[in-house]
């Protein structure tokens, strides 16, 4: 079951990088052009191993985990930035998607595994 739920949010990550490409070419502008191609490429890179990793979760957990260190980064940031007036309160979407996929994939792939969450940040079995 996290097999298919690592395949499938991983590879919607090629669909956010896209969009983000969109973003970029459609509005260009000296402020974003360069940061949203490069995010673009970076979320279709992370989308990339994500599917590589849900081949063998066991062996790959580290990058399952890692990437879900990332979300839950992303959605910390979020509970951050809305009430300190950074950014718009549509982005709390953001928190209750990629907080979940966040926490199953760290609670998930520890479980799967049997590893501790120290194991799998410094990559070790």
């Amino acid at each position: 079951m996290l097999q298919k739920f690592v395949l499938i949010t991983g590879a919607l990550d090629y669909l956010v990088g896209l969009g983000t490409w969109y973003g970029a070419v459609s509005d260009p502008g000296p402020q974003h052009f360069v940061p949203l191609l490069t995010l673009g490429m970076f979320l279709m890179m992370a989308a990339a191993c994500l599917v590589w990793a849900s081949k063998d979760i066991a062996g790959r957990a580290p990058v399952i985990v890692w990437q879900g260190l990332v979300r839950l980064s992303a959605a910390a940031a979020v509970l951050y930035a809305v009430p300190a007036g950074l950014a718009g309160e549509e982005l709390y979407g953001l928190v209750v998607f990629d907080g979940m996929i966040g926490l199953v994939y760290v609670f998930g792939t520890l479980r799967v595994t049997g590893r501790s969450m120290l194991q799998l940040l410094a990559w070790r079995d």
